[in-house]
């Protein structure tokens, strides 16, 4: 079984993400920051906040559904505000979204927020609403249940340094995760966690058991040269039998996002 974790950076650069994301077709896909506009036609938004203007993949979730057709596909929303058709507002819900190959059913799932909770009419203050997924699949190659829990940590304007804010989210996390598991379970936690190595976030997580992958087989970071900060990491992957590692690797090329894909196979 193969999966994949990837901060979409709103699909920015889809006209590489999607081509690379089709090619590999992973068993699982956990993508953070997915876009989904359903009342829009446009291909294009606009997201505005202040100085920060971003172009958006109007339905970035549809996109990756139609790449991913053998996959059952759920998307997690954290809050509809509106992205900008040059002076029109469109609706836009922002999310995670986790896409599950049909050869693989899925047997357990859910959905929960770990910080504040759904934002129906705007996007919020900083730090924003953040929502986690959790699904368990059975893998007939090997004969398990696979437990894969993935979030977007919550961003905070002054930096990636520890705050209550993301300790208690981090405790939520752990604590999705093991709603749906069974303790022989595989258990995997991903995603976009916004904090550095060294955070209580990580050890929070370590000192449950999980191994952290990204640092600890000697990757350098997880962003692709189109981030600019100093800071190089954001993304891990944890898991809680390093024997059943077959493979993993922070994929520096091609660059599909301002995030490394992390690949996981087990």
């Amino acid at each position: 079984m193969r999966i994949m974790c990837l901060n979409g950076w709103g699909g920015r650069l889809c006209e590489h993400l999607l081509p690379y994301v089709s090619e590999e077709a992973p068993d699982v896909l956990c993508l953070q920051e997915v876009v989904h506009s359903p009342a829009s036609c446009n291909d294009w938004l606009t997201y505005r906040d202040g100085d920060h203007v971003l172009p958006q993949r109007a339905n970035f979730f549809r996109d990756v559904c139609q790449i991913l057709p053998d996959h059952v596909a759920t998307f997690c929303p954290a809050a509809q505000g509106v992205l900008w058709a040059q002076d029109t507002s469109i609706p836009s819900q922002w999310g995670l979204a986790t896409f599950v190959h049909k050869s693989h059913p899925v047997i357990g799932q859910a959905q929960r927020f770990v910080h504040k909770d759904y934002s129906p009419s705007g996007f919020g203050d900083h730090p924003r609403s953040r929502s986690a997924h959790a699904v368990r699949v059975f893998d007939y190659v090997r004969e398990r249940s696979v437990c894969i829990t993935h979030m977007h940590g919550l961003r905070d304007l002054a930096g990636k340094m520890d705050t209550p804010e993301r300790a208690a989210q981090a405790h939520r996390l752990l604590d999705l995760a093991r709603s749906i598991s069974k303790p022989e379970d595989l258990s995997i936690i991903c995603g976009d966690f916004n904090v550095e190595p060294d955070s209580e976030t990580i050890g929070i997580l370590t000192d449950a058991g999980m191994t952290e992958l990204v640092t600890s087989r000697g990757f350098t970071g997880t962003r692709s040269s189109y981030y600019q900060k100093p800071s190089k990491f954001a993304d891990y992957l944890l898991i809680n039998r390093c024997d059943a590692v077959l493979s993993f690797d922070v994929i520096a090329d091609p660059e599909v996002s301002d995030h490394c894909p992390l690949v996981l196979h087990i």
